[in-house]
């Protein structure tokens, strides 16, 4: 579309904003915009509707159709709740709102609880701020129908979202996602939006939730005795401005740990995340601060969640006393490890357990299962997909872990998403006993990758902002996809998989299989000769094109970690070359 057209749609549509039934300081904003010179924020804010996609809504704050405010948020919860009444017909239907620590995240679960209660829907609307696995947890304590909680997760401060949940506890998938989307498009405007509440209907939940589920979070540990001996384990963990803090040190407590350092300056409650660039545990520079105080204390270990403390970061310290951070593979690796041989040590595995990863989390998981005898499952990115693999099994099969490389894992079923506050409480309890057995955590990884292999996996986000980034991201996976590579770092492509045709293709042979997926999704993956995985997506949430590289390399004893580790980065830097990222 020409840049003229283009502006004269938006203007128009700016312009039906002031017109309509949108709050005066709505329309101030689009008066300043209208009125600028350079037209670029109006353009972003104005080109489209922010769209409900299938994980909900993420967006940029502020006035406009394409940015998160009370009427897109509106939107999305009157068209959420005509579903809902539609799907319980002839039920009371009840939602659990909650909401984390960013700016006006409060705001709009307050909007949201009105407009449910408006629609004579009934809801538990959380006391302050409060961590993401909790409103899965809540949903199902409640046996509510749906939830939706107020968070952009890790994303700049200068973002917002809002995820909506189903009746067991997981982000809705088909057939509903795409109902409820169908819904919010039929809203065109704030006259559409009940917003007048009925404040009957809506009831503050808090301290009654938080006991039962750190309750629940209890019957997952498996070593208490290990926590008994190393009460006075010394702990590092930061909030990083956000949720966790409401719950994480607590869970540290009543599990019996008594000496859990916090950073002081990380729990303020911020939607501006002060004291980094990027509030996401995943980001170096968000642990800089706790592990500058681990150096302080000597500290065994350092963990740090993300704002709605659904991810965990941690660092531990390397065989030369030096502190390294863990990337989410590992995580997930070590988890997978502790659950499965502490189950079997304790006569837990009964054969009908399984576990779940997603296709981008390192394939040295499935090593683990099998050594164990243990089903795994791959799914999607994202847990809605792991948790669907949950519910298809239940009564049948029992689910004892599933994670992906994005620093989530969810060791148990009564949160149907990834959860910080049971990881960290897991993690703590890992490292005691690995203290138990004379090693340090990273120790214990390295005895893992000795066992079971090793491997090391690289994450690349490349970041196309706008309209005419959405164009270049589309264009990359069509060249990928029309023109695959033929060799990865020297070793040939052996395997592709196309999980849009749902296709996975020999190319030696040409032969063709299909994946059995629910249903399709944008993604590509390549396996070469030696052992390398690549997959490529573009972010669902963020405008951001996905790569994830996995490469294997030999390695004999711990002596020989550091120069396995070295072989891998010369690796994985091939491997970039040779996708030209």
């Amino acid at each position: 579309m020409e840049n003229n057209e283009l502006l004269k749609q938006v203007t128009a549509k700016a312009e039906q904003w002031l017109n309509g039934n949108y709050n005066e300081e709505t329309k101030a904003e689009v008066r300043r915009m209208l009125e600028s010179e350079d037209k670029t924020e109006l353009i972003e804010s104005f080109y489209k509707d922010l769209e409900f996609g299938t994980g909900g809504l993420r967006g940029i704050m502020g006035a406009g159709s394409n940015r998160m405010n009370i009427y897109t948020v509106g939107a999305a919860t009157q068209g959420l709740s005509n579903y809902l009444k539609r799907e319980f017909r002839g039920r009371q239907v009840s939602v659990v709102v909650g909401h984390d620590c960013r700016n006006n995240s409060r705001l709009f679960a307050e909007i949201s609880a009105d407009i449910f209660s408006a629609n004579g829907i009934r809801v538990y609307l959380v006391e302050s701020l409060r961590p993401t696995p909790e409103i899965s947890f809540a949903i199902r304590h409640l046996h509510c129908q749906s939830g939706i909680i107020l968070t952009a997760s890790h994303n700049p401060k200068e973002y917002n979202g809002y995820k909506a949940y189903w009746e067991d506890g997981a982000q809705v998938i088909a057939p509903h996602d795409v109902n409820i989307i169908a819904e919010v498009e039929k809203i065109k405007g704030p006259d559409d939006i009940r917003f007048t509440p009925d404040k009957s209907l809506i009831q503050t939940i808090g301290e009654e939730i938080d006991a039962a589920y750190l309750a629940k979070i209890k019957t997952i540990f498996l070593s208490p005795d290990s926590v008994a001996r190393h009460k006075d384990l010394k702990i590092v963990y930061t909030p990083i401005h956000g949720t966790g803090i409401k719950l994480i040190p607590r869970s540290l407590r009543e599990m019996g740990f008594s000496n859990v350092t916090l950073v002081e300056e990380q729990c303020v409650i911020s939607g501006d995340f002060p004291t980094v660039v990027s509030p996401n545990p995943e980001e170096p520079a968000a642990l800089d601060l706790a592990i500058r105080k681990a150096k302080e204390i000597d500290a065994d270990i350092v963990m740090a969640s993300d704002p709605d403390a659904d991810r965990m970061g941690i660092a531990v310290k390397d065989n030369r006393g030096e502190w390294v951070l863990i990337n989410g593979n590992q995580t997930a690796l070590m988890f997978t490890y502790y659950i499965l041989r502490r189950r079997s040590e304790l006569g837990l595995l009964k054969g009908n357990e399984f576990m779940v990863k997603t296709i981008v989390t390192t394939e040295l998981i499935k090593n683990l299962c099998d050594r164990f005898h243990i089903e795994l499952l791959d799914c999607y990115t994202g847990f809605k997909w792991i948790a669907a693999e949950v519910r298809e099994r239940e009564g049948r099969q029992q689910y004892i872990g599933g994670g992906e490389e994005s620093y989530g894992y969810m060791p148990a079923d009564f949160v149907r998403d990834k959860d910080a506050v049971a990881c960290c409480s897991l993690m703590a309890e890992m490292t005691a006993w690995a203290k138990d057995n004379g090693k340090t955590l990273f120790q214990l990884l390295q005895d893992i990758y000795l066992e079971y292999g090793y491997g090391k996996e690289k994450g690349i986000s490349v970041v196309k902002k706008g309209k005419s980034g959405a164009e270049e991201i589309q264009q990359m996976m069509k060249n990928y996809r029309n023109n695959p590579p033929q060799q990865i770092a020297g070793s040939p492509v052996e395997i592709i998989k196309d999980y849009q045709l749902l296709i996975q293709r020999t190319v030696s042979t040409g032969d063709s299989v299909e994946i059995d997926f629910p249903t399709s999704s944008n993604v590509l993956q390549y396996f070469t000769q030696d052992g390398t995985k690549v997959s490529v997506r573009p972010s669902g949430t963020e405008p951001k094109i996905k790569f994830y590289i996995e490469v294997r390399c030999p390695l004999t004893s711990r002596d020989g970690f550091d120069r396995a580790e070295e072989e891998a980065i010369k690796k994985i830097d091939a491997v970039r070359q040779s996708l030209g990222i």
